[in-house]
């Protein structure tokens, strides 16, 4: 609302301070959809306030039978199951024997994926060029210790319409 109000204030020049200013109709705009004030904020500072981006897209990935990082809680030790979220991280440490590890994101948390060598090997360029990731693999739960072993990666960006998410990789 407010970016709308300020942009069409504009500083009386001082050629015309002497002058009325003529009257003009009061223009609505529409109001901005929760997406594209999503997409302006990713756009300007890189996060929003508003809803998580994969919030907006929650029916879809059920769609595609992605389970959320809440309901991972209830999954069993050894399920197969699928997640999607934002790549906030990839990791592949020199004592790893090639383990790359990835964070995902969605609107309830954090996701840890362990993808093997081989895998990262067959399907890198969702790996690395992934925002948004959707993997199919076994959920393990020891304890407290939660991760998805990486069966299948898929690449599911075109989804977030041009929404820029970064994530920090360290090799």
């Amino acid at each position: 609302r407010a970016r709308w109000k300020v942009a069409g204030v504009q500083k009386q020049l001082g050629l015309f301070a002497g002058i009325a200013s003529p009257e003009e109709a009061v223009v609505e705009l529409p109001q901005p959809t929760v997406g594209e004030d999503l997409y302006a904020d990713y756009a300007s500072v890189g996060t929003t306030l508003g809803p998580h981006p994969l919030a907006l897209l929650r029916d879809e990935l059920r769609a595609r039978r992605c389970r959320s990082s809440r309901e991972l809680l209830q999954v069993e030790h050894g399920r197969n199951v699928s997640v999607a979220g934002l790549v906030t991280g990839r990791q592949r440490p020199g004592t790893a024997s090639g383990v790359t590890f990835v964070t995902l994101e969605d609107e309830f948390g954090n996701i840890n994926v362990v993808v093997w060598r081989d895998l990262a090997e067959r399907q890198r360029q969702a790996l690395v060029g992934s925002r948004l990731l959707k993997v199919d693999g076994r959920w393990e739960a020891v304890g407290e210790v939660r991760h998805l072993i990486a069966g299948r990666l898929t690449d599911l960006t075109p989804l977030l319409s041009g929404i820029s998410v970064r994530s920090r990789d360290f090799r």
